[in-house]
């Protein structure tokens, strides 16, 4: 479980071009923060998360976008 302020944290050290969004590209360069974000939202890769939770569906997943993925896991805090 993680607290908003964790989230965010770990958002923007995955956010490698401080663009606001996270990419397929930035999620697989951190393999090790990718398998928290997995087990964060449960989900088994990338690949599934932005299925998932791209709700824009540009490649890519926003902060309010993965902080919805943790709460539907039920893992924010």
């Amino acid at each position: 479980m993680a607290t908003e302020q964790e989230l965010q944290s770990l958002f923007n050290t995955l956010d490698r071009d401080q663009d606001g969004k996270i990419s397929i590209n930035e999620l697989f360069l951190s393999p090790g923060l990718s398998a928290v974000i997995s087990s964060e939202t449960n989900t088994s890769s990338p690949q599934e998360l932005l299925v998932q939770y791209d709700s824009d569906e540009d490649g890519s997943i926003t902060f309010e976008e993965l902080k919805k993925a943790v709460k539907k896991a039920s893992n924010l805090t």
